[in-house]
C-alpha cells in the first residue's frame, strides 16, 4: 500500500523511481479508506534528504500513510529555501487542533549546545507536551530523542570523549517486543553523535524499557512501555552515503573527524560503503507503523486521549 504525499514533492520522484508505493494526494482522496496521519517534525538542516529517508521508509508497508511535514517557527533554516517550506511545510499553530495517529521528531546538528540554548526549545517543548495528547504513538530520533528524554522523564545527555560515527553492532535486548519483531539477535545501525545517555538513567524510570544496546555505542532503542513513544539514539533512516557526506564535510571544515567505524570497506574512504543495515530499519518503521499506530490507534483519530 502507498505513502500519501504531494506529487511536487522533491522525495516523490525519487522515490518512485525506487519502485516504493507511493500515492498523489489527488488520488488518495478518491479512495474510501482512512488513512493513518503522520506528522513529521523536521528539525534537520538537509530537509529534503531527511524527508527522503523517512519517507522512504514509512512507504514500505501495506498501509496508506497521510504525512503532514511540520517545521518550526521560532526557526529560520538556512539550507532549505523558503519556496520549499512555505508549499510543502506547516508550522505549530497550523495544526496543533488537530489529532495524529504518529508522529517523528528527527534530530538537530545542535547535541552540543545545553537544551534550554537551542533556539527553539521552547517552541519544541510546546509540542512534545501536545504530542501527549494529540498523537498516538510517537518515534524520537537521535537529538530528538535525547531532547525527549531530557523534557519527559528529566534525563540528561552526556558528552562524549569524540564523535560517535559509523555502524555498530547492537544486542537486541527483548526479542518479544512487537517493535523487536522479525529482527536478529544482533542487528546493526547507524550513529553520528557527540553526546549520550546513560543506561542507568533510563533504568531509573520503570516505564522505560531498553530494547537495543551497543557495547560501543551505547542504548539504541527504548519504548515506553504503554507504546506512545519511542526513542532511537541513531539513524536508522540514513542512506548509504550520509556518513561520507558527513565525513568529508567535516573534513572540509578542518575538524579532522575520525573515519566512520565499521563503514568504508578497508577503511578507505574511497571505497564505496556497503550498506548493512537497510533491511534493520525497514522492519523497525514497519513494525512501529502495523503494531504500534495502526493496530492501536483508535479509528477516529480525534478519539485520542492522554497518557
Amino acid at each position: 500500500m502507498p505513502i500519501k504525499i504531494q506529487s511536487e514533492l522533491p522525495a516523490f520522484k525519487t522515490l518512485e523511481s525506487e519502485n516504493i508505493f507511493v500515492m498523489s494526494t489527488e488520488r488518495a482522496e478518491s479512495q474510501n479508506i482512512r488513512p493513518l496521519k503522520i506528522v513529521i517534525l523536521n528539525l534537520m538542516p538537509t530537509k529534503i534528504e531527511t524527508e527522503t529517508q523517512l519517507l522512504r521508509l514509512l512507504g514500505n508497508t501495506p498501509l496508506q500513510v497521510d504525512i503532514e511535514l511540520l517545521q518550526t517557527a521560532t526557526h529560520i533554516s538556512r539550507n532549505t529555501s523558503q519556496e520549499h517550506l512555505t508549499k510543502f511545510y506547516k508550522t505549530f499553530d497550523e495544526i496543533k487542533d488537530q489529532f495524529f495517529d504518529g508522529m517523528i521528531i528527527t534530530g538537530a546538528p545542535v547535541e552540543q549546545l545545553p537544551f534550554e540554548e537551542v533556539d527553539y526549545w521552547d517552541e519544541l517543548c510546546e509540542i512534545m507536551d501536545w504530542s501527549v495528547h494529540n498523537v498516538y504513538s510517537t518515534m524520537h530520533i537521535c537529538w530528538g530523542a535525547q531532547a525527549a528524554m531530557y523534557h519527559h522523564y528529566n534525563i540528561p545527555k552526556y558528552t562524549l570523549p569524540e564523535k560517535l560515527s559509523g555502524i555498530y553492532v547492537h544486542r537486541v535486548m527483548d526479542i518479544f517486543h512487537p517493535l523487536m519483531r522479525g529482527f536478529d539477535d544482533k542487528i546493526l545501525l547507524p550513529h553520528s553523535r557527540y553526546t549520550g545517555i546513560h543506561r542507568s538513567d533510563i533504568r531509573k524510570h520503570s516505564e522505560l524499557e531498553i530494547l537495543a544496546s551497543s557495547n560501543i555505542a551505547g542504548v539504541a532503542i527504548v519504548a515506553n512501555k504503554n507504546g506512545r513513544q519511542f526513542f532511537v539514539f541513531g539513524h536508522a533512516e540514513y542512506d548509504r552515503n550520509t556518513l561520507a557526506n558527513e565525513y568529508f564535510r567535516d573534513c572540509k571544515k578542518n575538524i579532522k573527524p575520525n573515519l566512520p567505524y565499521n563503514y568504508f570497506p578497508g577503511n578507505d574512504p574511497a571505497a564505496f560503503p556497503n550498506l548493512t543495515w537497510r533491511s534493520y530499519a525497514t522492519i523497525l518503521y514497519s513494525n512501529w507503523l502495523n503494531y504500534f499506530v495502526y493496530q492501536q490507534t483508535p479509528y477516529d483519530v480525534n478519539d485520542i486521549k492522554a497518557f
